[in-house]
């Protein structure tokens, strides 16, 4: 295979790759809001509970709760969900790995959500007090205070925790590779086993690097959008 070839070849790969980053996003940013708000709640056994969670997800590697997901249905109750979706997918659209991906998402956005979530709490809690009473003074709702003293604020201290998580959640999705996704490290195994080829396998680097550089870029410049906030 040429230079070209094996590039196309992990293209698709990374394409896998920026889909389970992308969806995970998409579905995280906002789960992990109300797992906060949970975990700030003033009734006693839904804030434990939710502090439980968040402690027992973080606390356990992504990998092992990629293989719960998949895996534990089947055990418990002898039903192989997401190889039935694999199945359904391949034979009605002819896409592979469809279950497969759909554990991995759950997973993901499950993990990420609850790191998401403890970015959150400590943005909503490391605002002074005091602007919460002044905006009680002028007569303002809980409401409007978060919405228009509190949030702008919130966005501009979470900014930076949260370009770290983005950038990390990138090149975790390499550990879809656990349950044979086709991401682009599981593309590279496959060209050194069947092709003998391992230089792709550190190939594979270089497109882990674009794409971290363009989002160090895309958050370097929301930064300095928020910059009015600086004291």
């Amino acid at each position: 295979m040429s230079f070209w070839e094996i590039t196309r070849f992990l293209l698709d790969g990374f394409g896998v790759s920026c889909l389970i980053f992308a969806v995970t996003l998409l579905v995280s940013i906002p789960l992990g809001l109300p797992i906060a708000f949970c975990s700030m709640s003033r009734f006693k056994p839904l804030k434990l509970l939710s502090k439980v969670f968040v402690w027992i997800i973080r606390g356990v590697p992504l990998m092992l709760q990629i293989f719960i997901i998949y895996y534990v249905p089947g055990l418990v109750f002898d039903y192989q969900l997401f190889g039935n979706v694999d199945k359904y997918i391949f034979l009605k659209f002819g896409i592979d790995d469809a279950g497969r991906i759909l554990a991995v998402l759950i997973a993901f956005a499950i993990n990420y959500a609850c790191y998401f979530s403890e970015i959150y709490r400590g943005g909503i809690e490391s605002i002074n007090r005091g602007q919460y009473e002044a905006g009680q003074v002028l007569g303002m709702t809980k409401g409007q205070i978060f919405r228009k003293v509190v949030l702008l604020q919130v966005i501009k201290r979470i900014v930076p925790p949260m370009s770290n998580e983005v950038i990390t959640l990138i090149k975790d999705t390499a550990l879809a590779n656990c349950i044979m996704v086709s991401e682009i490290i599981k593309q590279a195994n496959t060209l050194a086993a069947t092709r003998a080829l391992i230089w792709p396998l550190f190939y594979t680097g270089v497109f882990y690097l674009v794409f971290v550089g363009v989002l160090t870029l895309i958050f370097g410049q929301v930064e300095k959008k928020l910059s009015y906030f600086s004291s």
